[in-house]
């Protein structure tokens, strides 16, 4: 297996967020979006925990009548959330602020669902994450985490890069090596749900670069 090399854990240079907002995730985005509407109580609140440019906390918003509030540390990457936020029809749902993912601040038991995709794998101790997650949602709130799948070997990481990336610029190109270096096996995120006394919840691999951890909300 190969070991867990850190990335930076803030992307907040112009140049990050214009290369990441830029990356051509549209489906992934999409499917994430549905299934947290599908896993969240109809007209609920919702956290998005590392939204980044925000694509995936508007669209579901446009989705549902779920209020979203959505946090990132980095203000570049919410200077672009907000421009998109601002040309959405959900925009009076939508509340994005600046907010870092292992301390909130928000009071316990705030939200109905919480989501988080691609943010684990920036953490140096994704654990807190879960934790985070599991502070803030509300009695068997819903939850969706996802991201991406360490490789075994650096033959099956340059082959990822290769299969999903040969099209991106080179800095995108790093960008999702040095990701996928940096994510975490099913094991450890196994580990950081335990730490995090996240119960209730399915973790499963569900494509050949991620995995995800889900609860449906106990109606």
């Amino acid at each position: 297996m190969l070991p867990r090399t850190l990335e930076p854990e803030l992307m907040d240079t112009e140049e990050d967020a214009a290369e990441y907002a830029t990356i051509a995730n549209d489906t992934v985005n999409e499917m994430f979006a549905q299934r947290s509407v599908e896993l969240a109580p109809p007209g609920g609140r919702l956290l998005d925990i590392g939204t980044g440019p925000g694509h995936i906390a508007i669209r579901i918003a446009e989705l549902s009548d779920l209020d979203v509030t959505a946090i990132d540390l980095a203000e570049t990457m919410l200077a672009i959330a907000r421009l998109r936020a601002a040309a959405s029809p959900a925009r009076h749902r939508i509340h994005l602020a600046r907010g870092d993912a292992k301390a909130t601040g928000f009071p316990e038991r705030t939200f109905d669902a919480v989501v988080s995709n691609s943010l684990a794998h920036h953490l140096p101790d994704p654990a807190a994450l879960f934790t985070e997650a599991a502070r803030v949602g509300k009695e068997g709130a819903a939850i969706l985490i996802k991201d991406l799948l360490r490789p075994s070997a650096s033959g099956e990481l340059e082959d990822l890069v290769r299969r999903y990336a040969s099209h991106d610029t080179p800095y995108q190109r790093a960008l999702f090596q040095s990701s996928l270096h940096a994510a975490l096996t099913l094991d450890e995120v196994r580990a950081c749900c335990w730490r995090a006394g996240l119960t209730g919840v399915e973790i499963a691999q569900v494509s050949d670069r991620h995995w995800v951890v889900e609860r449906v909300t106990r109606r």
